[in-house]
């Protein structure tokens, strides 16, 4: 995930370069959706492995609706 990216989200939910002066840089947001993307990341192999193959796309869909 790009820096780019990761600002464009941020700004799409709100987040603006101001509120960074309170202890947050970009350098932390980006290193959380660093996690963020990993842990998801890990959470769709584990799906993948143990749904039937024309299941898992749609058991993966299905966790961004929780």
């Amino acid at each position: 995930m790009s820096m780019d990216e990761i600002k464009r989200m941020a700004y799409k939910i709100g987040v603006t370069e101001e509120e960074f002066g309170l202890g947050v840089s970009w350098s932390d947001l980006e290193d959380f959706a660093a996690l963020v993307a990993a842990h998801e990341r890990e959470e769709c192999a584990k799906i993948a492995e143990i749904a039937e193959p024309y299941q898992a796309a749609d058991l993966i869909r299905a966790r961004s609706n929780t």
